[in-house]
């Protein structure tokens, strides 16, 4: 079992990393761009002197450029199978990059270069290089041979399985059976079959739901095949579905599943870390807020005279209430707190503070606190919760860590709800919520506070 087990989490760990691979590839491509930028604008090989002199510089230059890859989507996970897209992403990263670049080199002249005609080759040829290289990855699944795979399992989640790892070659794996366990439990002569078919159509992963109970017997045939078959990799659905597409839908879940991963972990370098964090954060989003003040003031003002402030009672920690505030951008300075469908408008300037997540700032003071965190599963209004709870199965263990300004959810869910309950579109932004409270961690807190910043720049979400 131990090769099997070793197969499966090497599968499991190189698409997991990913991004990290992306990354090195980028940073390597992005020195030799250097390199030829150097050879270009002196006509000759760079000496030791001359390279050093520019990579020091440009490595800040780097630094930069792949936090800017990363906010427009370059390390996504699937930005990379479109391929048409990656000459645009890159182009529109490379701009900003160099912009920020010149920036960087005039105002700060300590390096002692002038490396305005090195931005203009090195943009035209770090651009031509990136955009091979990620097109070459792209290739890359297709180039090798896909594993024939059987799926045992049934329900949406396996179904929006299949469909991604049919459409997608960069799992290198082609379904070539679709089996329901019920069915196949109902005669040994249906799980021979089953076995039969393995062989004959040469399968070498079984992807199986095993929370299914009718996998028990079908089970059994499996492992006599690891046996039998050399190299047949079995991988557990719920884990490769949460792996493929980050959140953990709550119909795959059982209450075990909690106590194996979700904890009360205190007084650990990560939460020490991400305290202070959130005191850095807090402080330098109050800065904005003051700044914002008089202008969204004179904005409301001039629309509607309302007030300028709406505060409302949100569900916090361990189910503990607290008040948060916040820009008005509705119609009304109704707090919501026991109203289930909320009858007012979005407001003019609200549909300006909204995308840009001006109306947010206020809860700078939340965060000061200590009762809102800068990272973590969004507050709910007490009367929407308590419904949620009550038709959610799970959901109150989202209130196990402190609630956040931005989190997972806000990223990859853009249905959530608005102004009202909306009990289907909530139960999956809780499989969100609930991949964060598995997942936390530093780096998933600085991946979260990036793709913050693109959805504010990009003004997307509301």
């Amino acid at each position: 079992m131990w090769p099997i087990c070793a197969t499966i989490s090497a599968i499991m760990q190189l698409r997991r990393h990913e991004p990290v691979l992306l990354l090195l590839g980028d940073l390597t491509v992005l020195y030799i761009a250097l390199w030829l930028t150097l050879l270009v604008r002196h006509l000759g090989l760079p000496s030791a002197e001359l390279w050093t002199q520019h990579a020091i510089p440009f490595s800040v230059l780097f630094l930069l450029a792949i936090t800017i890859y990363f906010i427009t989507g370059l390390y996504d996970q699937h930005t990379i199978l479109v391929r048409r897209r990656v000459p645009t992403l890159v182009t529109t990263a490379q701009i900003i990059t160099v912009v920020f670049a010149a920036a960087f080199f005039f105002a700060v002249p300590y390096f002692g270069i002038a490396p305005k005609t090195n931005l203009a080759i090195f943009l035209v040829l770090s651009s031509l290089l990136i955009i091979g290289w990620r097109l070459l990855w792209a290739r890359m699944p297709q180039l090798r041979r896909s594993s024939n795979a059987m799926l045992l399992g049934t329900g949406p989640e396996i179904e929006e399985l299949k469909h991604e790892l049919d459409k997608n070659p960069r799992y290198r794996l082609h379904i070539v059976s679709h089996v329901v366990p019920a069915e196949v439990v109902v005669s040994k002569e249906l799980r021979d079959q089953v076995r039969e078919f393995i062989v004959k159509k040469n399968i070498s992963v079984v992807i199986a739901d095993t929370r299914d109970t009718h996998m028990n017997e079908i089970t059994a045939v499996l492992y006599k095949l690891l046996f039998e078959r050399q190299g047949l990799v079995l991988l557990d659905a719920m884990h490769l579905y949460e792996s493929i597409f980050r959140r953990i839908p709550v119909s795959m879940l059982k209450e075990a599943w909690f106590v194996q991963h979700i904890a009360h972990r205190t007084h650990s370098l990560r939460d020490v870390f991400h305290r202070l964090i959130d005191v850095g954060a807090g402080l330098a989003v109050a800065i904005v807020w003051l700044v914002s003040v008089p202008f969204v003031w004179l904005a409301t003002r001039l629309e509607d005279k309302g007030p300028l402030y709406v505060e409302q009672v949100r569900v916090g920690q361990n189910d503990k209430p607290i008040r948060i505030k916040k820009f008005r951008t509705m119609s009304g300075s109704d707090s919501g707190n026991n109203v289930l469908q909320s009858e007012l408008q979005v407001t003019r300037v609200g549909n300006v503070l909204r995308p840009t997540r001006i109306d947010e700032l206020p809860q700078c003071l939340s965060i000061l606190r200590g009762e809102l965190s800068f990272i973590g599963p969004r507050p709910e209004l007490p009367a929407l919760a308590k419904l949620y709870a009550s038709e959610i199965p799970y959901y109150r263990a989202r209130h196990l860590i402190k609630p956040g300004l931005t989190g997972w959810a806000q990223l990859y869910h853009d249905a959530h709800p608005h102004h009202g309950a909306d009990v289907d579109e909530t139960r999956n932004k809780l499989s969100y919520d609930l991949y964060y409270l598995k997942h936390r961690s530093i780096a998933l807190d600085i991946e979260i506070a990036l793709k913050t910043i693109k959805k504010i720049v990009t003004r997307s979400g509301a």
